[in-house]
């Protein structure tokens, strides 16, 4: 009862909106109160993407493939918001941990102010194009004519995407991990409401079908972007942005590019290969593409609280090397590896024993069952090695060695994987050959990261 009532508390004070000092107090319980709240953060978002597909699996194959399809294309802008994120997050924490306040402020507003508008700028092209990008990306005739009004709502407000992942990152670099996911429960608890009303419509409501779905996301978002605007200018927050913050600081705004196009360029190399993988499976039919959009959507699922867990390593390295303790983020970035590993070793064990009853929850097709099983059993046997990849990727993002993983994204996806999934999806005669290739890839990157997190360069990083 002891060790419970212990563990209540601590998950009460890591939900606490509150200023502590993360380079001070000790790291086990540095890294747990960082990571609660990061990792609830997380695994809403990772439901908000089950429900998403849930509903729409209500649907049909074709509405499925819609989603599908859209969420390759989204990949980029949620490259662009990681990697913006991941700039903003180290430049932020690394302020923070120097005690630098008013640099952590005026670091936030110049992260901000490129969020708008590269989500401005992305907008249009995307709204005028919907169409052509689902054609591009192997849709038939049929899922492009029900899906271009979903993708117009979906890239029409980037803006909304970009902002939302960049103050996150704000609250996350200052250590304030509890206010971003508030503001992400928000965010998807409005989308998980919305989300059956306005697809098959309720009273007055009228159906809306899979289009519906992408109206809920960006009411949901928009909220919830209105609720981080709130805190960041109420004044009371560890980040307190005010009038005067409000213009762009050269030096700090070159940092943000600096950084942010680094950690941008690993999301995008990683994203693109995604775009070649849904193109590559595309042609064994829509219940191929089906299976494997209802496959990601789970093992996002299970990828994104990891992330939570990645996201805390970058907070708590670039702290501790703003406060000139390099030993001390070392040994956190190891510590959220290991406590990650824990958990998608798990993961990996449940997804065998239970895939099949999984991917039915979504779809009843035997064609599509057995493509999302075969994803799920397959990738997952690379997660002992995925939940270290990601914390030292993230920590090295954290530290200001952004470039690092670009050149070892570059390696593992482009190189290695693109043509691996290929080759083996014509040697197999099926979609488990690109499933095959992402977990060959993802494993050969987690061990390339470790190797460059041990050799130590990233301590000399200045930002």
């Amino acid at each position: 009862m002891a060790g419970w009532a212990a563990a209540v508390r601590i998950v009460r004070e890591a939900l606490q909106v509150g200023d502590r000092d993360y380079t001070a107090m000790d790291l086990r319980r540095a890294v747990v109160l960082l990571s609660i709240p990061m990792v609830l953060e997380m695994a809403m978002e990772s439901l908000f993407a089950l429900v998403d597909v849930f509903f729409v699996s209500r649907l049909g194959t074709e509405a499925v493939a819609v989603v599908g399809l859209t969420e390759g294309v989204m990949m980029v802008v949620y490259s662009l918001a990681w990697g913006l994120g991941a700039g903003i997050t180290a430049l932020v924490a690394r302020r923070t941990g120097a005690k630098d306040r008013e640099g952590a402020d005026t670091a936030a507003v110049q992260g901000l102010l490129l969020a708008l508008l590269l989500g401005l700028g992305l907008a249009v092209p995307g709204l005028w194009y919907a169409p052509q990008l689902l054609h591009l990306m192997g849709a038939a005739p049929e899922v492009v004519q029900l899906g271009t009004p979903f993708m117009r709502w979906m890239v029409g407000t980037h803006a909304v995407v970009l902002l939302l992942f960049a103050i996150n990152a704000v609250f996350r670099g200052a250590g304030d991990a509890a206010m971003a996911m508030r503001a992400l429960w928000i965010a998807n608890i409005i989308n998980m409401v919305l989300d059956p009303l306005l697809i098959f419509g309720f009273g007055p409501v009228p159906a809306m079908g899979v289009t519906g779905a992408a109206v809920a996301t960006v009411v949901g978002r928009s909220c919830g972007v209105a609720y981080q605007c709130w805190h960041l200018f109420d004044g009371r927050g560890k980040v307190a942005l005010a009038a005067r913050h409000l213009r762009v600081v050269r030096a700090e705004m070159l940092s943000t590019l600096r950084l942010s196009a680094a950690a941008t360029a690993q999301f995008l190399i990683a994203s693109a290969s995604w775009l070649f993988l849904v193109r590559i499976v595309a042609g064994f039919g829509s219940d191929a593409v089906a299976g494997y959009t209802i496959a990601v959507r789970i093992i996002v699922f299970v990828l994104l609280p990891a992330w939570g867990v990645a996201n805390a390593a970058s907070t708590l390295v670039g702290q501790n090397l703003g406060a000139g303790r390099a030993d001390r983020a070392e040994r956190s970035a190891w510590l959220c590896g290991h406590y990650n590993m824990i958990y998608m070793t798990s993961m990996a064990v449940l997804f065998f024993a239970l895939a099949p009853a999984v991917v039915s929850l979504f779809s009843t097709g035997p064609e599509v069952v057995g493509t999302g099983v075969l994803a799920l059993r397959i990738v997952s046997l690379g997660y002992f090695f995925y939940a270290y990849g990601m914390v030292l990727s993230q920590a090295l993002n954290g530290a200001g060695d952004a470039m690092t993983p670009v050149w070892l994204n570059l390696l593992c996806f482009w190189v290695v994987e693109i043509p691996l999934a290929w080759w083996l999806a014509q040697r197999m005669q099926g979609a488990e050959g690109v499933f095959t290739a992402i977990a060959i890839s993802e494993s050969l990157l987690a061990v390339c990261c470790a190797l460059a997190f041990r050799s130590g360069r990233w301590k000399a990083m200045k930002v």
